[in-house]
């Protein structure tokens, strides 16, 4: 379905929102789906710096420097898992970052009130403007979750290993290895530990970061890593809208108040309409339930049915679109509950919580940064695999640059990592491919930061 279709379905053209009737698929700037065979002036200009950066012996003793502390590498990054990170919990973690961070020699050393622990590499220009380089010190798991890690050979086994403590990790070793090879910078590089990335953290650490700490006005350039893949570059940010829908009635004994409205019924109504929504393939947009709960006993009417839903595009628009047919599939069935049976004791209500709000959008892929970055993983020798594009959309903390139009992108720390989020999560770093994808983040980071 194409978005301008979508949008008349759920009635948005006719509500006077500013230009969505002109808007066709895809509206949002689209990744790029190779690298091209007659480069264009920025991508020229861009790989012009990047290969004067990686020829530099500076970099080629960094890089040196990443491969021969390959082992201490593993060590950081099982320390760190090792170290519970729930989501609204991360302080111990922090803590023990921030002195990994306060170790390196960086200074402006601190914990933000958000929670975000960030350190300074000075710069040499004096004109305030920064580059971020953060990995989030989040997991999606609860308190207790075993996050002992198991090691065989070169495949690491834990909760949250490469989702994002290898990211932590590598971001200490790139710190390190300018150190080691003397690499100054013209820009400063804030180096920073994020809180909130994961699920119902909403991203509250960038948010804070970028609305209220103290270097909110001088970003010039964002980097998260969080995940693996060298050769992955996120440059779009996936939106999403995420809500606690709750149905209340009466309730009452299943047999002797058998008639009476029931959430339950409610819930399975909205639950059904919700599945049939039709949206469009590009930009891409999904929806689904993923929590539902409630009721008391078997054999009871239950007083309350509550689901949680996740909606998220590529594009706001649709986003948009979207959220307000749900809104109205919620209202609906409640209707049609109170409708079918008797409300005598008490009408079925309904509350639409908003528990979870990530912004879309992107940073275009002629922007330089982008051009930077993909000159930086074609020099390392990759390849797009068929027709799988270097530029990719996600759920990440770029989000919230993104939105805001600073250019910001996402990358990987190097490594394999495989089962994300899951209990058996697995990294493999094997030396020489870990080093070489560290590699591509280093010359991404003083390509953009500016080698002296």
């Amino acid at each position: 379905m194409k978005l301008t279709t979508f949008l008349t379905a759920t009635g948005l053209v006719f509500l006077g929102v500013p230009a969505l009737a002109q808007v066709s698929a895809p509206a949002a700037p689209a990744p790029a789906a190779q690298a091209p065979a007659a480069l264009s002036p920025a991508a020229a200009a861009a790989t012009e710096i990047v290969q004067k950066a990686i020829n530099d012996p500076r970099f080629k003793a960094a890089v040196a420097k990443i491969e021969s502390e390959h082992d201490r590498i593993i060590e950081e990054t099982i320390k760190i898992t090792e170290i519970e990170a729930p989501p609204f919990k991360e302080e111990v973690r922090g803590k023990a970052y921030l002195e990994m961070l306060r170790a390196h020699g960086l200074t402006d050393i601190e914990t933000d009130t958000e929670g975000n622990v960030m350190g300074l590499r000075k710069g040499t220009s004096g004109d305030n403007k920064l580059v971020v380089m953060s990995a989030h010190l989040d997991t999606v798991f609860p308190a207790g979750t075993n996050v002992k890690v198991q090691r065989q050979g070169d495949v690491l086994k834990a909760p949250g290993i490469g989702d994002d403590s290898h990211s932590l990790a590598t971001l200490l070793a790139f710190i390190r290895a300018m150190d080691a090879a003397g690499i100054k910078t013209r820009s400063d590089i804030l180096f920073v530990g994020t809180v909130g990335e994961e699920g119902l953290g909403d991203l509250r650490g960038v948010r804070y970061f970028f609305n209220k700490g103290k270097y909110k006005d001088r970003v010039k350039t964002f980097f998260s890593m969080d995940g693996t893949n060298p050769a992955r570059i996120v440059n779009g940010a996936v939106g999403s809208k995420r809500y606690r829908v709750t149905y209340s009635g009466p309730g009452g004994h299943s047999y002797g108040a058998f008639g009476l409205v029931n959430p339950a019924y409610a819930l399975a109504e909205a639950q059904s309409l919700f599945s049939r929504i039709q949206v469009p393939a590009r930009p891409k947009t999904t929806f689904s339930v993923g929590v539902i709960g409630g009721g008391t006993s078997v054999n009871s009417i239950p007083i309350s049915m509550w689901m949680q839903v996740d909606m998220r595009s590529e594009h706001p628009a649709a986003l948009a679109a979207l959220e307000k047919r749900f809104l109205e599939i919620v209202e609906q069935a409640a209707a049609t509950e109170n409708a079918a049976r008797s409300t005598r004791e008490g009408p079925i209500k309904v509350e639409a919580k908003l528990i979870g709000d990530r912004p879309a959008g992107a940073t275009d892929p002629q922007n330089e940064l982008v051009q930077l970055a993909t000159a930086a993983v074609i020099a390392h020798g990759y390849r797009p695999q068929g027709n799988n594009p270097f530029l990719a959309y996600s759920s990440t903390d770029s989000n919230v640059p993104m939105s805001m139009g600073i250019p910001a992108l996402t990358i990987g720390s190097g490594g394999v990592g495989e089962r994300s989020h899951s209990l058996d999560e697995r990294l493999t770093l094997e030396k020489g491919e870990s080093t070489r994808g560290k590699s591509v983040g280093l010359a991404m980071l003083l390509s953009a930061a500016g080698m002296e």
